[in-house]
């Protein structure tokens, strides 16, 4: 993306708030949501002594820090950064937006609920809701198509490679 059309993206959503504000409503129910229905898995889990509790704890928990710990080595900056325009979400950190956290996180819950339940709905709208939430980061002015392409499929082939291994 080039400046000005990242300004300009910026500077049309000045002119149409409601757009605007769904835009940072979305991000933030679907957020709350996935954050919400990955501990009520873990309870639901452990309520029901599953054996696959410990899996489902690691592979998210361990796929997490090895992905902020290469975050913070590439550093990448993000679009209001790179172009001087403030996002639509309003954020002031600095770096950090190679790979995207927010997306990451959602594909690798959304993957853990559909390798505990493959033939139940709950995974697939989990990952419909990352490439909704990947959507709304980008158009945010948050993160690159880039960042949130690798968040992705960094969550899957975290989950695959993870959930092999156990």
């Amino acid at each position: 993306m080039k400046n000005e059309t990242y300004a300009a993206v910026m500077d049309w959503y000045k002119s149409h708030k409601r757009t605007a504000s769904l835009i940072i409503w979305s991000n933030r129910m679907i957020t709350g949501l996935i954050y919400c229905l990955y501990p009520l898995l873990l309870v639901w889990l452990f309520l029901y002594r599953r054996q696959d509790l410990a899996g489902a704890i690691l592979v998210p928990g361990v796929s997490f820090v090895l992905l902020s710990l290469f975050r913070k080595a590439v550093n990448r900056k993000r679009p209001y950064e790179v172009y001087g325009v403030p996002s639509l979400i309003p954020k002031d950190t600095q770096g950090n937006s190679f790979p995207s956290r927010h997306v990451f996180s959602v594909f690798v819950i959304a993957m853990t609920w559909l390798y505990l339940f493959p033939w139940k709905p709950a995974g697939m709208l989990l990952l419909a809701a990352g490439l909704l939430l990947a959507g709304l980061r980008v158009l945010a002015g948050v993160h690159f198509l880039s960042d949130v392409a690798a968040g992705a499929l960094i969550g899957i082939l975290s989950a695959v490679i993870g959930y092999q291994i156990l």
